[in-house]
């Protein structure tokens, strides 16, 4: 169950992402989403989470996550965006995120999406039956620190399953040998959320879009996986 709607979701990402170029709206992006997961028979997981308007969460350059898609946002040449998409299919949640450069970008902003998507292949290298998550948190953060970039810490990674968010919390930082063991059979979703500058964050006024406190960029990468004895599987990588 949990393969099928990871596969949605990531299929759904997918979509999304060549849709982006100069010109296009979040609000086209988020409309997409939401047809392509309700036509795959599932029904978008943010889509009224905690009153949350949308069907995808679509962040620009400095904002981090939960970005509100808007007729009124339009990506531009050189822009990063973020774009988070969950899927609930036969009682089961999908969630994967990537982010994605808009026609033209700075040096500083490829890296900063490689960066962050190599830690995540680091932090995911550390799991195994009986590992730790300080070991996971550690990898990434350590890798990111290398680059003078940081893990945002107000928010985390996460159980997944019958609901969106379960435990455990899943941090991008962390003392490896330490926290909660991980063990077989176990579904989360790993996603570092990796700020050019400083990891502090501050939230809008809308009570959801978060950014980083010194409006430098922010990258963010996400799978759910399933800790097998064999090692670990992507569900949402298509």
């Amino acid at each position: 169950m949990m393969r099928d709607a990871g596969k949605i979701t990531g299929e759904a990402l997918a979509m999304a992402g060549e849709m982006v170029r100069p010109g296009i709206t979040t609000k086209e992006i988020d409309t997409a989403i939401r047809e392509y997961i309700t036509k795959s028979g599932a029904t978008p997981s943010f889509l009224n989470y905690g009153g949350f308007p949308a069907s995808a969460c679509i962040s620009i350059n400095d904002e981090v996550i939960h970005g509100i898609p808007s007729k009124k946002k339009i990506l531009r040449d050189g822009d990063i965006v973020k774009i988070d998409v969950g899927a609930y299919y036969k009682g089961y949640h999908g969630d994967s995120a990537n982010t994605f450069p808009v026609g033209n970008v700075s040096e500083e902003a490829m890296t900063l999406i490689r960066v962050t998507k190599e830690s995540f292949l680091r932090g995911i290298e550390t799991i195994g039956p009986g590992s730790r998550l300080g070991d996971l948190g550690a990898a990434v953060d350590g890798y990111v620190r290398q680059f003078g970039f940081s893990a945002v810490r107000k928010f985390v990674g996460h159980g997944v399953g019958r609901d969106l968010h379960e435990a455990p919390d899943v941090p991008n930082y962390g003392i490896a040998g330490r926290g909660q063991r991980i063990y077989t059979g176990m579904v989360i979703a790993v996603e570092p959320m990796i700020n050019a500058g400083t990891y502090d964050v501050i939230q809008l006024d809308d009570g959801w879009t978060v950014k980083t406190a010194d409006g430098k960029l922010s990258a963010h990468y996400e799978h759910t996986l399933a800790v097998t004895d064999n090692g670990v599987v992507l569900l949402t990588k298509v």
